[in-house]
């Protein structure tokens, strides 16, 4: 009897919650088929190649990389529907016509794919949207200034020294094959430290800072693949997955850094002021400005503010610079004849290299072309994204709707065999003043363009021009036949296995 009023008792509302979870299924089942069939009516217009029914197109990522999506350029010359599992889709760009449409907008940019970021960086300028990021972006760029990045062509060059000074006691006078890219992070770490937080971390020397190089660069892997796994959208099986708890670990390592330097720029701001020697500096640095922003009005730029900037400018200024630096050093080690002329123009402005001015990078012509050629072929930010805040209509007559996320593929505009000729041939003369001006103005999109373009990028090509000149100055570089520079799909252009490259010290 007691059995059988237990049964009784709890049948009805077990029965009751099972019918609940099955119309929640079902209703959550018609959501996404209507979603489905809503992007299908949506992208009808524009082609695209064929796609798993279930993962979509995630693999030619995943799996081919760069060199698959190269040969969707080819046969889809302006742009294609990505699907990323049965129930989403991203509209991918590389014509530039098209780019010059969407960059024309103020569409904010896409909540969708940043969001994967926001653990780790926070809501900084890289992905705010609407009045904050108008906000930071005009507090923060007093910090870029002309005059501030001519005070810094100093410091950049006693930064690449340094490492040249390894290098030399590395290599001797013996040609010496080395593995570069752990000594180009390491470069564009301190010199990021000292330019835009004013800190002076001999980060190239100790090993105070591998930690956080090695878990930057896993926590990005991370964030690349959890974007093109659309399993991995769904916050709880992320978290409760393998990857979800090392990427926790990884917020584990990398937010005590943030915090250490955010802690010593204040102790110095506070120094400064008891000392009265506010004025010591001629041009403050970002960091600089966005505490004093902080302590005058801790409301509009609060400790969060503050923690996504710092993270922002580490991450956005280090690690595009370091596959910036690494692809260009490859490709004039794979062209030995561009590397002499590029060479003897320095010699021709520097001479022996002991001193480097603003003024002498404005004169390097050739080697800016160079640098414009590499940065062509092997842009370090792959890519950015906007959701369109109303209907957009193309230059060919064919529309989206508002509500889709579209991603202007800087690879592929810079690899679209309609715009460049030979496009995967390095050659720096593509960038003359004659070819620049038959170009289309967004054929080329290293820094994006429009008003959210890099903040950084004449401090990116100051970085480049001293560090490729002095770096030519006391070294010949030769690519080894036996170890060719793969690149790896992730956030940002990097060699998959290191860059090994022939050192030679030049008499």
């Amino acid at each position: 009897m007691e059995s059988s009023w237990l049964e009784t008792h709890w049948a009805r509302p077990l029965h009751l919650a099972l019918v609940f979870c099955l119309a929640l299924g079902l209703l959550q089942a018609v959501k996404l088929y209507l979603q489905r069939q809503r992007l299908l009516r949506d992208l009808r217009p524009f082609p695209s190649p064929p796609s798993h029914w279930f993962y979509g197109h995630q693999k030619i990522i995943q799996n081919g990389g760069m060199e698959t999506l190269g040969e969707i350029t080819d046969k889809y010359p302006r742009a294609f529907p990505f699907w990323l599992g049965p129930f989403q889709a991203f509209f991918f760009i590389y014509d530039p016509d098209y780019a010059k449409t969407l960059l024309s907008r103020p569409d904010p940019k896409s909540n969708f794919l940043y969001k994967f970021m926001d653990p780790v960086v926070g809501k900084g300028l890289l992905n705010l949207n609407g009045p904050k990021w108008f906000q930071h972006r005009r507090l923060l760029t007093p910090g870029l200034h002309l005059n501030a990045l001519k005070s810094h062509v100093e410091i950049m060059a006693h930064s690449v020294n340094t490492m040249l000074g390894k290098w030399e006691r590395i290599c001797g006078t013996e040609d010496t094959l080395l593995e570069i890219s752990a000594h180009v992070t390491l470069l564009t770490l301190d010199i990021i430290m000292k330019c835009v937080f004013g800190l002076e971390t001999n980060c190239q020397i100790n090993s105070t800072y591998d930690h956080y190089v090695k878990a930057v660069n896993e926590g990005s892997n991370l964030i690349f693949y959890r974007v093109y796994n659309f399993l991995y959208h769904h916050d709880i099986i992320f978290k409760f997955s393998p990857k979800g708890h090392r990427f926790l670990e990884l917020r584990k390592i990398l937010h005590p850094y943030t915090a250490k330097i955010i802690q010593a720029g204040k102790n110095s701001l506070m120094n400064e002021n008891q000392q009265g020697n506010t004025q010591k500096r001629k041009y403050r640095n970002i960091f600089d400005i966005a505490l004093s922003a902080q302590a005058e009005n801790g409301d509009s730029f609060s400790d969060t503010d503050l923690r996504s900037e710092v993270n922002t400018f580490l991450l956005a200024g280090h690690e595009t610079m370091t596959g910036g630096l690494t692809w260009l050093l490859y490709h004039l080690a794979l062209y030995p004849e561009h590397q002499e002329r590029c060479r003897e123009e320095i010699r021709s402005i520097l001479g022996d290299g002991s001193s480097i001015t603003w003024g002498q990078l404005g004169e390097m012509s050739y080697t800016t072309m160079c640098i414009k050629e590499s940065l062509r072929l092997a842009p370090p930010v792959l890519s950015f994204s906007r959701e369109l805040s109303k209907p957009i209509t193309f230059s060919d007559g064919r529309s989206l709707p508002a509500g889709i996320t579209v991603v202007c593929s800087i690879w592929g505009l810079h690899h679209n065999p309609a715009i460049w000729e030979n496009p995967q041939v390095f050659d720096p003369l593509r960038f003359s003043q004659e070819n620049n001006d038959k170009r289309h103005c967004y054929a080329y999109l290293p820094f994006s363009a429009g008003p959210r373009n890099c903040v950084g990028q004449q401090f990116a090509m100051a970085e480049l021009k001293a560090a490729v000149a002095l770096i030519l100055l006391r070294f010949s570089l030769t690519a080894e036949p036996t170890r060719p520079l793969v690149s790896r799909p992730n956030i940002f252009l990097k060699p998959k296995n290191g860059l090994y490259l022939h050192l030679k010290k030049l008499p």
